[in-house]
C-alpha cells in the first residue's frame, strides 16, 4: 500500500513538473563574491587574526606587524594600533600563541636601523585605517610618517611587495632579522652612500 501511494505521488510530481510552462531563471549575483569578505574580522579584541595577503594552502601570510609582543599581538596585528613596524611573511591566525613573524621588511626614507620600539627614533611609521585596504590575497596601506604607499600580495610560495616612494632620493628597505625571533649568530654590516 505504501509503495503504491509513493509511486502515485512520484508520478503526479513528475507529470506536473514536466508540464510547467514557467521559464527557469538563472540566479544572478549583484556583486563580486569577494566583496563580502572582510579580512579585518577578528583583528581587534582577542581575535588574534591578521588582515594581510594569504591564499589557501599557501606558504606565505604577508601582513603588517603592529605589535611586537603580548597576548593580543599574537598574530602580529591588532586593529587598535596606529603604528606599523614592518611587513613580515609568516603569521598564525587565532592561535593565542605568538609565533612566526619571520622575514620582516619595512620601506623607509630614514637612515635609521632601529624599529623604534624602545622609544628612540625608528623606522616604524604611523598609519590610519582610512588609508588601509584588505581583500582576500591583497593588502594596501599608506605609511603616514614616510609618505610611502605599500601593496602586498602573495603567490603559493612567495610574498610580493610593491612600494611607492614619494621621491627617488633616500629609498631604503629594512630587512629586520631580529624581529620576534632570537638570532643565534649574526654580523651587523651596512653601507650608507651619501
Amino acid at each position: 500500500m505504501k509503495l503504491k501511494f509513493f509511486s502515485f505521488f512520484l508520478s503526479v510530481f513528475v507529470f506536473i513538473s514536466c508540464n510547467s510552462n514557467e521559464e527557469i531563471k538563472v540566479a544572478k549575483k549583484d556583486k563580486n563574491l569577494i566583496s563580502y569578505v572582510n579580512p579585518f574580522i577578528g583583528t581587534g579584541g582577542h581575535g588574534h587574526t591578521y588582515p594581510g595577503a594569504t591564499m589557501p594552502f599557501g606558504m606565505i601570510q604577508l601582513s603588517p606587524d603592529t605589535r611586537l609582543d603580548g597576548w593580543d599581538g599574537c598574530s602580529g596585528y591588532h586593529y587598535s594600533d596606529n603604528e606599523i613596524y614592518g611587513f613580515s611573511h609568516t603569521h598564525i591566525s587565532g592561535t593565542g600563541v605568538s609565533d612566526y613573524g619571520d622575514i620582516l621588511l619595512m620601506p623607509t626614507n630614514k637612515q635609521v636601523f632601529n624599529n623604534g620600539a624602545d622609544g628612540h627614533k625608528g623606522y616604524k611609521s604611523k598609519f590610519s585605517h582610512k588609508n588601509e585596504v584588505a581583500e582576500p590575497g591583497f593588502y594596501k596601506v599608506h605609511l603616514d610618517d614616510t609618505n610611502i604607499d605599500v601593496e602586498l600580495t602573495v603567490s603559493k610560495r612567495s610574498g610580493i611587495h610593491k612600494y611607492q616612494f614619494p621621491s627617488t632620493s633616500s629609498q631604503y628597505v629594512i630587512l629586520d632579522l631580529e624581529h620576534r625571533d632570537e638570532l643565534l649568530d649574526y654580523i651587523i654590516y651596512y653601507q650608507v652612500k651619501g
